[in-house]
């Protein structure tokens, strides 16, 4: 390789910004607006390229270990989740292609987690019927009922990932200090209905 030719790798990989994303299947950069992976295995989100992202629009690509997430977002009315034993008012709870469901709430650690009760979950599906349509793994019913808000959503998983991440962020002391609650009001605020 020529000094030139060194130079202008240098001067490109100086170039990449430090904090750009990108794809975690062939590390090209992508865009802030991208796709994301599901890998099922580990139960991690996925950034990925456009180029990656469009070998998983069929469900046969990875034999299920990588799940397109859909963008889909639907406002819902108020939807009951006390049958489904959940200690806080904010939570999100995840179907499953075996047909359980894992309920999940932000902590300062991350994501706490328990299997909800079968009947339970068919309960809350017989009142609010929109959310049979949840796709297994990659959607989501997102809840806050905190402070008496009143935010119930079928949302992409990678939404729900980054309100832990935010609530991760922000939490301070025992009780989550000044900060998290108005993010996470913030980040309801934020969301819009895309079919």
């Amino acid at each position: 390789m020529t000094s030139g030719a060194l130079a202008r790798v240098i001067r490109s990989a100086a170039d990449r910004r430090a904090d750009a994303e990108r794809c975690d299947l062939c590390g090209v950069d992508v865009p802030a607006e991208h796709r994301h992976l599901l890998d099922t295995g580990q139960e991690q989100v996925l950034c990925a390229c456009r180029p990656c992202s469009l070998l998983f629009v069929g469900d046969g690509a990875s034999e299920g270990r990588y799940r397109l997430v859909p963008r889909r977002r639907v406002r819902l009315p108020p939807v009951s989740t006390r049958a489904l034993g959940v200690p806080v008012g904010l939570a999100f709870f995840v179907r499953h292609t075996d047909d359980t469901v894992t309920a999940h709430y932000p902590s300062p650690a991350g994501a706490t987690r328990w299997e909800a009760e079968p009947t339970a979950w068919h309960g809350v599906v017989a009142d609010c019927p929109t959310l049979a349509t949840l796709e297994p793994d990659v959607e989501a019913l997102l809840v806050n009922t905190a402070f008496s808000a009143q935010h119930h959503w079928i949302t992409p998983i990678d939404d729900c990932f980054r309100m832990v991440a935010l609530v991760r962020r922000e939490w301070r002391g025992l009780s989550g200090g000044s900060r998290v609650w108005p993010a996470v009001e913030a980040f309801f605020a934020e969301l819009t209905e895309q079919p």
